[in-house]
């Protein structure tokens, strides 16, 4: 599969596997946003070393202005968005927990940034895919909304939500040729898991490899694979759709 010359946006890709889509587009010859709260610069550089077009913003997702103003300054630089990629979300600061036992208020950020911030962005980008004729919006959700992650309910929770917007928006907008859909990956083997599980990670990549039909951890490589196909015209009937990328760990 190839996809080239397309406008794409991806959110959470400051770093992490946000930033590994960013470059690995880029090498594709298309031309990258890339929007975090953290600073971008280091994406930014890795895309334009690629040899495509980049741009970064500062942009809080949270934020219905912040989102419409990232969507409005990459329409000036590059004329057109053809593909949304909702990355950002909150995962590796959260405190897991019995449900009983979450904080409120990390309940709340959590809804805020992996549904709101979602529906923000898509919000700021529809009105242009609508005038262009059409575009791909690719959610990412978790292996967790379907599964059912213990002791991590608010996180299990938003990315259920995800699913369900994503459903709900593909039957709205596809009228206008947009299509909606949602990637579910499993934990994935990256250096972020590592910093974030520290000497826990093997221990926790091999009980989650066990659960899973193909028994090898998901790579960046595998979700990319995917995004591929949802972003271009080989995926140019299907939307709705929540596909897992977890080894084969449940089946919808």
């Amino acid at each position: 599969m190839e996809l080239s010359d397309k406008v794409i946006i991806i959110t959470g890709a400051a770093r992490g596997l946000g930033q590994t889509y960013a470059r690995r587009f880029a090498e594709l010859g298309n031309r990258i946003v890339v929007c975090d709260q953290r600073d971008c610069a280091q994406t930014v550089a890795q895309c334009q070393e690629a040899g495509a077009e980049a741009i970064g913003f500062e942009t809080d997702v949270t934020d219905a202005a912040s989102a419409k103003a990232m969507a409005e300054r990459a329409l000036e630089q590059f004329g057109r968005i053809d593909v949304l990629i909702n990355n950002a979300a909150l995962f590796g600061s959260l405190n897991f927990a019995p449900f009983d036992k979450l904080d409120e208020t990390e309940w709340d950020a959590t809804m805020n940034v992996n549904v709101k911030g979602i529906w923000h962005c898509c919000r700021a980008v529809v009105p242009a895919m609508r005038e262009a004729g059409g575009g791909a919006i690719i959610n990412i959700s978790s292996l967790a909304a379907v599964y059912g992650m213990p002791n991590g309910l608010h996180y299990t929770t938003s990315k259920a939500a995800v699913i369900g917007l994503t459903r709900g928006l593909a039957r709205e907008i596809g009228r206008y040729n947009i299509r909606v859909n949602a990637v579910a990956p499993n934990v994935v083997d990256t250096e972020a898991a590592g910093e974030f599980f520290g000497d826990k990670k093997d221990k926790l990549m091999e009980a989650t490899t066990s659960q899973m039909s193909l028994r090898q951890a998901v790579s960046a490589d595998d979700l990319f694979g995917t995004m591929v196909y949802l972003a271009g015209e080989q995926s140019a009937r299907t939307t709705g759709q929540t596909i897992m990328v977890d080894g084969g760990t449940v089946f919808l």
